[in-house]
């Protein structure tokens, strides 16, 4: 399968919400980005070593990373599909190929701190991704990328908001995963 290796860019947040952010991440030219949701606490994690927090070097993730490069595993982390409005990452030994599936937020934290290369399929990429701009000051971020839950609460507040026009445009998603769940069943 043609992957392409994505690189972390930033963290960004999720205008009218408390508790997600927005991990960025692009190809290595710096052509096209995708956006990848998490929680307050991912990005959180991601700031601390982002910082360069020293703490960070006693934490779970960094410790466990160092057993790894001790073992000398070669691992890689690849986003192949979407399913549910969640990217599906898996983390892979190179050498015995034994997939085990990994919240994507989480891979990414694992690639900015172990070093493991992160890749996504090819044509996903292309689907998924816009152009990337440095400067940008908002982020698009493709609905199919978000949780039914959060897709809920952001129509719950589209309408307390009354912002119907985006209000219609979360409940037709909504209405098309409950289609495409009900044809997964028959």
């Amino acid at each position: 399968m043609p992957r392409i290796q994505l690189f972390f860019r930033g963290v960004s947040e999720i205008l009218g919400t408390d508790n997600l952010g927005l991990l960025i991440l692009s190809d290595e030219e710096k052509e096209r980005q995708i956006s990848i949701v998490c929680d307050r606490a991912m990005a959180v994690q991601i700031e601390l070593r982002m910082k360069k927090v020293p703490i960070a070097e006693i934490m779970l993730p960094e410790v466990l990373c160092k057993i790894i490069k001790m073992q000398d595993l070669q691992l890689e982390l690849v986003i192949d599909d979407l399913v549910d409005g969640q990217y599906r990452t898996i983390l892979y030994n190179a050498e015995s190929i034994i997939p085990l599936l990994i919240r994507a937020s989480d891979a990414v934290l694992l690639s900015i701190v172990g070093d493991i290369p992160l890749y996504i399929d090819y044509n996903l990429m292309k689907r998924q991704s816009v152009r990337y701009s440095i400067s940008s000051r908002g982020v698009s971020l493709p609905v199919n990328t978000i949780s039914d839950e959060m897709l809920q609460s952001a129509l719950n507040k589209a309408i307390e908001d009354e912002n119907y026009e985006l209000a219609s445009h979360l409940r037709d998603e909504l209405k098309r995963r409950d289609k495409h769940n009900d044809k997964a069943l028959d």
